[in-house]
């Protein structure tokens, strides 16, 4: 039997030939860097801290509540799957100075534009794009309104506009 040096014939030493390549340091640290960095992102993107203003969910009872206690109403329109409404929560809702404003100058709802309750509302204000706020006396009428996510800075702001009250 005569022993044949083609590679491809002879397979028992094929395995021992190959050799293991350990990949040169900077490539290890890029793509761990890399996958830490993207799993904060991917949390910081979705995390959103529960926070102390009073949500409503109904139209109606917040316009009788608006209307008795003479304040507008603020519509929040989001869903699950929206980050800049998570990242909204966190920084804008969240903070204590605009709890307080909230919670002393406007009636506030919280609507989910995935819920099918709320189709009537999502198609009565148009609306296409989340995160959506907009600001209503207690008989419907758009007093002011912001499309997309709003820092606290410009949602201070938009409190201090409605009804000449002052936020401070």
């Amino acid at each position: 039997m005569k022993k044949t040096n083609n590679p491809l014939t002879n397979t028992s030493n094929n395995s021992s030939n190959i050799m293991k390549r350990k990949s040169h340091p900077f490539w290890q640290f890029f793509w761990l860097t890399f996958l830490v960095v993207s799993l904060w992102y991917a949390w910081y993107s979705f995390y959103a801290p529960s926070n102390d203003i009073t949500w409503k969910d109904n139209l109606e009872s917040a316009q009788k509540i608006a209307y008795n206690s003479d304040k507008n109403i603020m519509i929040f329109f989001t869903s699950e799957w929206c980050s800049p409404c998570r990242i909204m929560k966190r920084e804008v809702f969240a903070d204590n100075e605009v709890k307080k404003a909230l919670d002393a100058k406007v009636i506030s709802i919280e609507i989910n534009i995935d819920d099918p309750n709320s189709e009537a509302l999502v198609k009565q204000y148009n609306i296409g794009a989340t995160p959506t706020t907009i600001f209503i006396d207690p008989e419907g009428k758009v007093i002011d309104y912001a499309v997309g996510k709003v820092g606290k800075t410009e949602f201070l702001k938009m409190l201090e506009n409605q009804k000449g009250l002052s936020v401070k």
